[in-house]
């Protein structure tokens, strides 16, 4: 996981910002506690906890050859990317890791993917069904995930100017926590019901709208 969820695993995701340039230039993120509640927001209201919930789906469901529910975790993937750029976001990196990952780690269950859905591979799907192929276990794959997906909004925010390196260090840190929480939740781990397809949904509404408007932002560093 360490590996895949390197900046040197080429699916690009420097160039995807979730969001958060418009969201910076447009004044609500002045700084680290700023980017801090954003992201933790992120991870309980928002996309990223979509994407858990897809993870967790398509990491069962390649683990136990079911193709019907790896099928519907793909789609739905894709039916929940809020916006256009959302969509490029994660499927961009998906068929970027999917090609990597054949390619240098290949495994049976990116074969079984092919075979199972035709169309374009969501980022978290890519990922657990490669996971579940290596034989990892699903609750710190599923960290190792989340914990690369906070990496990179945080290095989309240093680049924007909202925080410093050691500052970006520090929100990655104080989120780490959260994304245990999160991932522990999704896996129904000490107790908790486990968050299923059914859970799917969100009320990120200002993320969601960033995304919106990022569309038509003049001056861009990200695709999204």
């Amino acid at each position: 996981m360490m590996v895949w969820m390197s900046p040197a695993f080429p699916v690009g995701g420097f160039a995807y910002s979730h969001g958060l340039e418009w969201a910076a230039e447009a004044g609500d993120l002045k700084g680290a506690d700023d980017l801090r509640e954003w992201l933790g927001d992120l991870l309980f209201h928002g996309g990223p906890r979509n994407d858990a919930i897809l993870f967790r789906a398509a990491f069962l469901a390649s683990g136990s050859g079911d193709n019907d529910g790896l099928r519907e975790a793909a789609e739905l993937a894709l039916a929940f990317a809020g916006s256009r750029e959302r969509r490029l976001e994660t499927v961009t990196q998906g068929n970027a890791f999917v090609i990597a990952a054949t390619s240098s780690w290949p495994c049976a269950a990116l074969d079984r993917l092919k075979a199972a859905w035709d169309g374009d591979i969501a980022y978290p799907v890519a990922v657990a069904v490669t996971a579940a192929g290596h034989g990892l276990a699903l609750h710190p794959a599923l960290e190792g995930f989340l914990v690369g997906v906070v990496g990179n909004l945080v290095s989309a925010a240093v680049r924007l100017g909202v925080v410093g390196q050691t500052g970006g260090q520090q929100a990655v840190a104080a989120l780490v926590p959260a994304v245990e929480r999160l991932a522990a939740l999704v896996c129904g781990m000490d107790g908790a019901a486990v968050l299923t397809l059914d859970d799917l949904g969100g009320a990120a509404f200002r993320s969601d709208i960033s995304a919106l408007r990022h569309e038509t932002q003049y001056t861009r560093l990200f695709r999204s």
